[in-house]
């Protein structure tokens, strides 16, 4: 057969990386909410930090399947999908997709395994949280 092996996040690995945002938001004094998905943009593990947006969470996730679709940042697609950009109007294609910064592709050996979103702080504070994270269990 012609099949494929899927890598993927651990529950363990997810609570950690939602434990990482947790850390360096905190130490940032904001209140984020955070989702892991795996490579199919799944949910593994999401949470609302207290005193965290309810709307967060859903941007959260959001951000998180939008960086495993495209593989990317999901602050690349900021500005190159307003109006007149090369990527105007993809992003109202799918109502889970979230273009602001926060996302970002879990990457393991060049691989896709999984993403990280935050939602709550400024995109580029979103950002700075879940890069932390990611950085401080090995993903690049």
């Amino acid at each position: 057969m012609d099949l494929l092996e899927q890598r993927r996040p651990s529950l363990a690995l997810a609570l950690r990386l939602l434990e990482g945002v947790r850390e360096e938001a905190a130490a940032r004094e904001l209140a984020l909410a955070i989702c892991v998905v795996d490579a199919g943009g799944h949910v593994i593990a999401a949470q609302r930090m207290d005193g965290a947006a309810l709307g967060a969470l859903s941007l959260a996730e959001g951000k998180a399947y939008t960086a495993v679709l495209w593989g990317t940042r999901t602050g690349d697609f900021t500005e190159s999908t307003q109006p007149g950009g090369p990527d105007w109007g993809w992003n109202t294609t799918d109502p889970r997709v979230v273009v602001y910064a926060g996302g970002i592709p879990l990457l393991v050996d060049g691989a896709l395994v999984g993403g990280l979103g935050a939602s709550g702080g400024l995109a580029d504070e979103d950002e700075a949280c879940v890069v932390a994270a990611a950085r401080s269990l090995g993903f690049a």
